[in-house]
């Protein structure tokens, strides 16, 4: 855990109990803090309690004591409408951060490489991990993606923090200027949380924050927004800038072509990898998220080779377009983070052709969007809520399909029926294009279930793919 050494003594608030706002009052506890907790809802109190904190109502209390509140990013600050908290502190000159904030006052000799986007952080931040890791790095990966940033070791001179950073984050985040920064895309996303698409991309330029040479900013191209924000950095020049790109050469980048990774950073335009040689990291999004990892590591000083070696080992991320196991050349394909449209896309677009599980809870969109696919599908297995709705979509394009109603019936489903064809490159694909709540707690209890039942299977399974 992280020593708040200069918190020792001091009063210091945490607003927000959820996982990082109870290892942040953790860590000032230890620390020697006089710590202040509140959360709006009750049962959170109660547990905070219980473990011995101190409650203090935020939205009543005395705050002239206080110099900082550590505020929970998911609690809006200032749009749609600021939390009274907010207000009240605000009125009082006291600072909101979040806990990466304290972690960036604590490890000031540490390095840190911070990736944002509005897809692909989550892949990209464990990928650059693994990678630092495997060529023997110290470091410490975190952040949005769940590990919460004060529950790290100090990795101390020479070590590294791995940051997912979201745009929530960043706006409470003052301290770090990151060696290395990675911003992957933007397309439209929590719009309401900063007042319009004008404050969600400045949130997210926020990476770029006082970033001046030697440091590296990579950035992706492939949407028009991040194409802008590359070009006014060049125009700039503070930074050494390396854009990427799953769609073909990008001058003095690192980018995906002809089925092949090229770092063209110093002007070689050099093939470093086959993209069939990343098992994990299949179709035109993970090929961005490879490339930007490439140029992270390369910026962060790991050799070529190393970095090559250890992509080819990145195991994925659980859930998401995850191998679960091949049984007789027919892959089985945990996709069960995919709670919507726009998520199963990714992966019909990777796949083909498909044995398709999807259903559960609904949203409002359904599958609108996905009809270009829908030809990749040879049949699709329903389970859940969605069944009667998605019956409907899949008549209406074509695709023979089955009403399965739970998953375990629709593996053994899909299974049969793709181990009979035996068509070359078949996937059984479970992207459900829905929430999970309708039959499970949540999408990775479903993937679980995926997982188990298709390891229940007999058949003959490619070695070392048994998840």
């Amino acid at each position: 855990m992280i020593n708040l050494f200069y918190m020792e003594g001091l009063p210091v608030a945490v607003m927000g109990l959820g996982k990082s706002g109870l290892a942040t009052a953790e860590a000032l506890t230890q620390s020697g803090a006089d710590v202040w907790v509140w959360d709006d809802n009750e049962s959170s109190r109660a547990a905070a309690l219980d473990k011995g904190y101190k409650v203090v109502d935020l939205t009543t209390a005395d705050l002239t004591e206080l110099t900082t509140i550590v505020w929970s990013p998911g609690i809006p600050h200032t749009h749609p409408k600021p939390h009274p908290v907010a207000l009240r502190a605000r009125a009082a000159n006291i600072e909101l951060v979040c806990d990466i904030e304290l972690l960036a006052r604590s490890e000031r000799d540490s390095a840190y490489i911070g990736i944002t986007g509005t897809n692909g952080k989550s892949t990209t931040t464990t990928l650059i991990g693994h990678v630092m890791e495997a060529a023997g790095r110290r470091i410490a990966v975190g952040g949005n993606l769940g590990t919460p940033a004060l529950t790290f070791p100090s990795v101390g001179a020479g070590g590294s923090y791995v940051l997912e950073m979201s745009s929530y984050q960043l706006e409470l985040t003052y301290s770090i200027t990151f060696d290395v920064a990675v911003l992957l895309n933007i397309t439209p996303d929590h719009l309401a949380r900063h007042g319009g698409m004008d404050g969600y991309v400045a949130a997210k330029k926020l990476v770029f924050h006082r970033q001046t040479k030697p440091r590296t900013a990579v950035i992706g191209v492939d949407d028009p927004t991040c194409r802008a924000i590359w070009e006014e950095l060049k125009a700039k020049g503070d930074q050494v800038i390396w854009p990427v790109s799953a769609l073909g050469p990008v001058p003095g980048g690192v980018y995906a072509a002809d089925g092949w990774l090229v770092d063209d950073t110093f002007g070689a335009a050099e093939r470093v990898a086959e993209l069939a040689a990343f098992p994990a990291l299949l179709g035109t999004h993970n090929w961005q998220n490879a490339a930007a990892a490439f140029a992270a590591c390369k910026a962060a000083g790991v050799p070529t080779p190393a970095i090559v070696a250890a992509m080819t080992t990145f195991p994925g991320l659980a859930h998401r377009q995850q191998l679960v196991r091949t049984i007789d050349g027919v892959r089985f394909v945990n996709d069960s983070k995919a709670t919507n449209a726009d998520a199963t896309e990714k992966a019909l677009a990777t796949f083909d052709p498909i044995y398709w599980i999807l259903g559960g809870q609904a949203k409002e969109t359904g599958l609108d969007g996905l009809e270009a696919y829908a030809p990749r599908v040879r049949h699709a297995f329903l389970i859940g809520e969605a069944s009667d709705r998605f019956a409907v979509w899949l008549e209406a394009n074509k695709v023979p399909h089955t009403r399965c109603g739970t998953l375990d019936v629709a593996v053994n489903a899909a299974a049969e029926l793709a181990l009979a064809k035996a068509l070359p490159g078949a996937c059984v694909l479970l992207s459900p294009a829905c929430a999970s709540w309708d039959q499970f707690a949540n999408f990775e209890k479903r993937g679980e279930a995926f997982a188990d039942a298709v390891n229940r299977l007999e058949g003959n399974a490619v070695p070392g793919d048994r998840a």
